[in-house]
């Protein structure tokens, strides 16, 4: 072999070192010039031999085992940082998916040839008035559910004799009816009410810091999609990533509050004429709980039941259970997830376990924000990389396909 030829081998070489994943027949093409010529046989030969002495001098890479190890002990870590910062997290994020939500308004405004900044303005207030009303509608609701539980304290206590009285008379001891008795409280199911109002109200009365941080959020927000389109062509990616996230939570939170409107506004009206006290407040309930994915309905249907049970017998409490069952469980249950879970790209499966995981992370507000911070995830982790499309089949339970992606404001 010549010198020249000697020269551009080691060059290959190291082109290889630097590349050595490359598409098939590469290899082939790179050694027809190793030589700076066409490669004879014997030099193909050499060629190859060199490569792979070169690549046995190489240090091994950690075995799979222990990335895999590395891997999950740094998402622990990750997770315990986000669980610290949940409570600022929390309200933050929902600044952001209210952003989001109504930002389509800002697009509406300009293209009508309002001027951008008061455009702007407009989508900013329509997100004060959207807070306003839940805090005004929260207050109201835990206020109402706080005088109300007092009430029923006799109808509870009576209820639980009766119990009582049916066991003994089924023959169980009274030692352990004795056990039944102590382990029912019926209080507390008006207490896990009042603690779903009272955490959306906890996090809402930090008004002021979400109030400022969707005030920058929004005149931010007024050059984002100039930025995107900018960032396209290096990291189309990235930007179709993020895109996708953004038409996901819109849609996800959208349809839901369209839902969880006509839901609440339903079982209101269906509760007053059963005569349920406070149908008003389970009103509320209900559209709080249909952003909560697959037990938000059981959320909102257990305190009416039994306020049921104590005003009219188990007769009314029934006709309550029918009744969420025809309005609550059809509309949040196989009509909605339709149209939402097409969208958002992920199972019935994994839904539920972001639900648990959020929950624990961000704490009761994590419920509410358990899909947009799932659909968040997934862009960051399993979107921007092509690498990574194997996974979206086993989180959406269906074939794999192109991104999705939006690019409208």
């Amino acid at each position: 072999m010549s010198r020249s030829g000697e020269v551009m081998t080691r060059t290959l070489i190291a082109h290889r070192g630097r590349h050595h994943e490359r598409p098939h027949g590469c290899g082939q093409r790179l050694r027809t010039v190793c030589c700076g010529r066409e490669s004879t046989p014997s030099a193909v030969e050499d060629c190859d031999a060199m490569s792979q002495t070169t690549a046995a001098s190489r240090p091994p890479v950690l075995p799979r085992g222990l990335l895999i190890v590395v891997g999950l002990a740094a998402t622990v870590i990750a997770v315990g940082g986000l669980k610290a910062v949940g409570g600022l997290l929390g309200p933050a994020f929902l600044a952001l998916v209210l952003m989001i939500t109504v930002f389509p308004v800002r697009g509406w405004l300009v293209r009508l040839r309002v001027p951008g900044w008061l455009a702007t303005l407009v989508t900013i207030l329509v997100v004060y008035a959207v807070l306003a009303a839940m805090v005004v509608a929260l207050v109201v609701s835990v206020g109402r559910l706080a005088a109300l539980v007092p009430t029923y304290s006799p109808q509870i206590n009576d209820l639980v004799d009766k119990v009582g009285e049916l066991l003994r008379e089924r023959g169980v001891k009274q030692t352990q009816v004795n056990a039944v008795i102590k382990s029912l409280d019926f209080g507390k199911l008006f207490g896990y009410a009042t603690t779903v109002l009272q955490s959306m109200l906890s996090v809402l009365s930090n008004a002021f810091f979400i109030a400022v941080l969707v005030l920058f959020m929004g005149f931010d927000a007024a050059r984002f999609p100039r930025h995107l389109r900018d960032a396209r062509g290096e990291r189309p990616a990235v930007v179709t990533a993020l895109l996708s996230f953004a038409v996901g939570t819109r849609h996800y939170f959208a349809v839901s509050a369209g839902f969880g409107l006509v839901v609440a506004v339903v079982d209101w009206i269906a509760l007053l004429v059963i005569g349920i006290p406070a149908a008003g407040v389970w009103g509320v309930l209900s559209f709080v709980t249909n952003f909560i994915p697959n037990i938000g309905f059981v959320v909102g249907l257990v305190p009416p039941a039994v306020l049921g049970l104590l005003e009219g017998g188990v007769g009314e409490m029934v006709v309550v259970i029918v009744v969420y069952v025809v309005i609550n469980f059809v509309i949040q249950t196989v009509i909605q997830p339709k149209i939402v879970g097409d969208q958002l790209g992920l199972s019935a499966t994994v839904t539920f376990l972001s639900l648990v995981f959020w929950s624990w992370v961000l704490g009761p507000l994590g419920a509410l924000l358990a899909i947009p911070m799932t659909l968040l995830a997934k862009a960051l982790l399993v979107d921007v990389d092509p690498n990574a499309r194997w996974v979206v089949p086993l989180i959406s339970g269906r074939p794999n396909g192109p991104p999705g992606g939006g690019t409208g404001d």
